[in-house]
C-alpha cells in the first residue's frame, strides 16, 4: 500500500510538473503578439514615408516658395515664407530705385561740367538730389548698387532656406511617431540617408 501511494505520488508530481512547463511554454507566444503589432506599425509608417516624397516638396519649393509647404501641410509656414521674401524684394525695388536716380543725376551733372550737355536734363534731377555734389552723387550711385546685390543674394539665400524648410520637414514626416514604439535595429535601405545598410531606430513609448 505504502509503495501504491508513492507511486501515487510521483505520478501527481510528474503530472504538474508537466502542466506547469505547458503553462511556461504558452507565456512566450502571447508575448510574441506584440512583435506582430509593431511589424504591423513599422510598415505603416514606411508606405506613408514612399507616398510622401521629400524630393517632390524640394521640387515644388524650388519652382514657387511656398508650395512644397502647402505639400506638407505647414500653412502656418506661409506667412513666414512670403514675409521673408516679400521684405527682401521690397528692399530690391527701393534701391534698384533710388540708385536709377543716383546715376541720372550723376551723369547729367558730369556732362554740365565736362561736355557742356544735359543742361536741359538738370530740371529731370529729383528735388533731393539736385543739391548734392558729384562726389556725393557718386558714392550714393555705387552705395545704392552694392544694396542691390546683397538684397538680390539674401532673397537667393531664402528662396534656397524655404527649398531646405520643405525637404526637412518631408523627411521628418517618415519618423514613427505611433504610442507603441520601441529601440530596434532596421537593416536595409535608409530612405532618411540615401545608403544601405543597418539603421538603429530609437523610438520613444
Amino acid at each position: 500500500m505504502r509503495i501504491f501511494f508513492s507511486v501515487l505520488f510521483s505520478f501527481l508530481l510528474l503530472f504538474s510538473a508537466t502542466g506547469f512547463a505547458q503553462k511556461k511554454v504558452i507565456t512566450p507566444e502571447k508575448d510574441s503578439t506584440p512583435v506582430l503589432i509593431k511589424k504591423t506599425t513599422v510598415n505603416k509608417y514606411d508606405s506613408a514615408f514612399k507616398a510622401h516624397s521629400p524630393k517632390k516638396a524640394a521640387i515644388r519649393s524650388a519652382l514657387l516658395p511656398g508650395l512644397g509647404q502647402i505639400y506638407n501641410k505647414k500653412y502656418w509656414k506661409l506667412p513666414i515664407v512670403y514675409g521673408a521674401l516679400g521684405t527682401c524684394a521690397g528692399i530690391f525695388f527701393y534701391n534698384l530705385g533710388y540708385y536709377k536716380d543716383a546715376k541720372f543725376a550723376y551723369r547729367v551733372k558730369y556732362n554740365m561740367r565736362v561736355n557742356h550737355t544735359d543742361s536741359a536734363l538738370f530740371s529731370s534731377i529729383k528735388p533731393n538730389l539736385k543739391p548734392l555734389s558729384e562726389e556725393s552723387l557718386k558714392f550714393y550711385r555705387n552705395q545704392f548698387r552694392r544694396d542691390i546685390d546683397y538684397s538680390a543674394l539674401v532673397f537667393i539665400l531664402l528662396w534656397g532656406l524655404n527649398v531646405v524648410d520643405a525637404t526637412v520637414d518631408a523627411h521628418m514626416m517618415s519618423f514613427d511617431v505611433s504610442p507603441d514604439l520601441t529601440l530596434r535595429i532596421k537593416p536595409g535601405h535608409s530612405e532618411l540617408a540615401g545608403t544601405n545598410g543597418i539603421s538603429l531606430v530609437l523610438a520613444i513609448r
